[in-house]
């Protein structure tokens, strides 16, 4: 049975088309798989499990629909949606994932990654991200107002919009030394990650081996996926 891997949808409410197109491969191609791997940024920004705004219920619900139809699902942490934690798990039916995960996949050791701990060159996001992912600021960030995260949250997407237009291409993408450190400590064949929005397949020489890196791509204009079906590996769109 085929394997699913997604990442960077980027759900909000300015896309309504993208989360109707995320319910039908849920209700649909998905119903079908072994088991699906959502690798982050499924949300623009998620604020807190507190959150009551109808799009995080509405995701939940349909996440849950698929795990109740005996579908495995997991979900790692992207920079958008960092702050996703066991209430979500539980009403949405996955599994937490840890950043980098290993699982294996048909027999091949196979690193899972959201991938923004690759792009090791984009100095400032790497500080953002460490002060974001301190737990005392987590903890003093979900003690604040839902309506106080939401104003954090848009001027943080804001912020991200400028850097990403600012920042030359090649700083935002991965690093080759930060890809062969994951694959070597990881003691990993494949590695599979989004992020940087760049789908594709990447032939990685490590020295005393061949491995594979698997970019998967966004949800902003359509839909993306990787199959993996034994040896069968498929990137694809979807419309």
């Amino acid at each position: 049975m085929t394997t699913l891997f997604i990442s960077d949808l980027h759900l909000d409410d300015e896309r309504p088309y993208i989360t109707e197109l995320f319910e039908q491969f849920l209700g649909g191609e998905a119903r079908e798989a072994q088991a699906l791997y959502i690798l982050g940024d499924l949300f623009e920004s998620w604020i807190g499990d507190d959150d009551d705004a109808p799009l995080a219920q509405r995701v939940q619900g349909a996440l849950a629909e698929l795990s109740r139809s005996g579908v495995a699902t997991y979900f790692m942490a992207g920079n958008r949606d960092f702050l996703v934690g066991p209430r979500f798990a539980q009403r949405s039916g996955v599994t937490l994932l840890d950043d980098p995960a290993r699982i294996d996949l048909a027999g091949v050791p196979t690193l899972l990654m959201h991938g923004d701990t690759l792009c090791t060159d984009d100095v400032a996001y790497q500080k953002f991200r460490a002060q974001v992912r301190d737990p005392a600021w987590q903890q003093a960030f979900l003690a604040q107002p839902l309506e106080q995260r939401r104003a954090f949250a848009a001027q943080a997407r804001a912020q991200s919009r400028l850097h990403t237009g600012s920042a030359m291409a090649q700083i935002m993408d991965v690093t080759d030394t930060a890809v062969h450190d994951a694959l070597r400590i990881g003691g990993a064949q494949r590695l599979i990650h989004g992020h940087t929005h760049r789908p594709a397949r990447h032939r990685v020489d490590l020295g005393d081996r061949v491995a594979e890196r698997i970019v998967l791509g966004d949800w902003y204009e359509q839909g993306s996926v990787l199959r993996i079906d034994g040896s069968a590996i498929e990137l694809a769109r979807l419309r």
